[in-house]
């Protein structure tokens, strides 16, 4: 996590980027007068880019553990072959 500095003029000259940086989970340090006057901090956690789809789960959920016999899934796969000409 990095933190930007901005000055009170530019807290309110230019919120906008400011805001964006607290968007994306970045803590921003406000300057009065050239030293520290606060800082703020994003209440949320940034949202995390790897998110990863949990595939066993949803056939779990979708099939809800049936089992198929092997007529099944030859019949399931003679009807995808059909559709692909």
């Amino acid at each position: 996590m990095s933190m930007n500095t901005v000055t009170t003029a530019d807290l309110r000259n230019h919120f906008r980027r400011v805001s964006a940086w607290l968007d994306n989970g970045e803590t921003v340090e406000i300057l009065k007068r050239g030293k520290p006057y606060a800082r703020l901090l994003p209440l949320i956690e940034p949202p995390t880019r790897d998110r990863r789809v949990d595939f066993a789960a949803q056939r779990r959920e979708v099939w809800k553990g049936r089992k198929f016999t092997a007529a099944e899934v030859a019949a399931m796969r003679a009807a995808e072959l059909v559709g692909e000409e």
